[in-house]
């Protein structure tokens, strides 16, 4: 369970101001999994992996109430691998998210690092919650190399004005004698009403290196859309992604045995259909997502995933799910999951997720 504490600004802290009352909430989750990974040119593999369906991480967020419906709040989210103890996202100490901002009547600004909105389109529409190896990121391109985050990011979020909530993103590349170098600019529209929700997002990354910078820009677009039926819900996507670095492969380590790497896309559309049938404590998922490449090489590829996951309680899950890619041409995706890449092009796993 979330731990919250109250503060309140008392005696001589307070003279010549308002006395604001402040909360601060530490949160976190921990998964553990049983992962299977097969047909690497290495052969297959058996791990013991940490943060299969979601990272595990330790959080704390808060808010302090500046009046006049004006707040400030702050988010510190560090990953962590449960198996290991080895922090997470290259041993950043806060490697997922980092951010402080206001919030108030004129919606949210927040600065730090943070998601990008298109990866969030995403999420919204994968059964598996980008994460279980039937991952998205398997094969959707987010955010050019497939990343989920920015640095140096401002973020402003609008109030939901009807059904339709705004997001804008931008932060500058911090290269001297160019600005556009790493320039990200990115921004997402959702819509809501009633079992529908959709949304549309899109984000532009200049490359930076001296080799690919003035090529062209990683440009992402993606259409997400999901409905509930009550009995099910059926998700959907469709991406579009143009430009040096606008999709490539999770796993850079040659996991199929090439003589080299083959070059990802810089032309490619990405589909994804999926469902989710919850019953009682349970819950059946399954997807798939096609990787249609408009470039010559046209390398291919088409992902099937099923999953199943199990209630104990409002914050214990039992998971279970296989993955498996079909790739065409000499594409190289591989099966990973929320935090991990993945060995070759199928995998299981079985696990255990609990928050606090």
């Amino acid at each position: 369970m979330k731990k919250t504490i109250m503060i309140a600004a008392l005696g001589a802290g307070c003279s010549g101001v308002a006395c604001a009352q402040s909360a601060v909430t530490v949160y976190g989750l921990i998964d553990m999994a049983v992962v299977r990974e097969g047909g690497a040119a290495a052969g297959s593999v058996t791990k013991l992996s940490s943060g299969v369906t979601a990272g595990s991480r330790i959080g704390f967020k808060g808010t302090e109430d500046l009046g006049d419906g004006l707040s400030a709040v702050f988010l510190l989210e560090s990953g962590f691998q449960a198996d290991t103890g080895a922090m997470g996202q290259g041993g950043l100490l806060f490697g997922r998210q980092a951010y402080v901002g206001l919030q108030g009547k004129f919606g949210s600004v927040l600065v730090g690092r943070q998601y990008t909105p298109e990866y969030l389109a995403v999420v919204m529409a994968d059964p598996f919650g980008s994460g279980y190896v039937g991952d998205t990121k398997n094969m959707v391109a987010t955010t050019g190399n497939s990343f989920s985050r920015m640095d140096n990011t401002v973020k402003y979020i609008s109030p939901k004005i009807g059904a339709v909530t705004v997001e804008l993103v931008a932060a500058p590349g911090e290269v001297a004698g160019d600005s556009a170098a790493g320039r990200q600019l990115g921004g997402s529209v959702d819509y809501t009403a009633g079992p529908l929700r959709l949304r549309y997002g899109y984000h532009n990354r200049d490359n930076d290196s001296a080799t690919t910078h003035g090529v062209s820009s990683a440009r992402n677009h993606v259409l997400a859309a999901v409905y509930d039926f009550g009995p099910l819900m059926v998700h959907a996507l469709y991406g579009v992604n143009r430009g040096f670095n606008s999709a490539v492969w999770r796993n850079t380590a040659n996991p199929f045995g090439y003589a080299s790497m083959p070059a990802a896309s810089t032309d490619s559309r990405d589909a994804m259909l999926g469902v989710t049938v919850p019953f009682g404590p349970h819950a059946l998922m399954a997807s798939w997502i096609h990787k249609d490449d408009r470039d010559a090489a046209n390398r291919d590829a088409n992902q099937w995933a099923l999953g199943y996951r199990y209630r104990l309680s409002k914050r214990t899950d039992l998971y279970a799910a296989y993955a498996r890619i079909d790739n065409r041409n000499g594409a190289s995706y591989t099966v990973g999951s929320a935090i991990e890449s993945g060995s070759g092009d199928r995998a299981a796993s079985a696990g255990i997720r609990h928050t606090f």
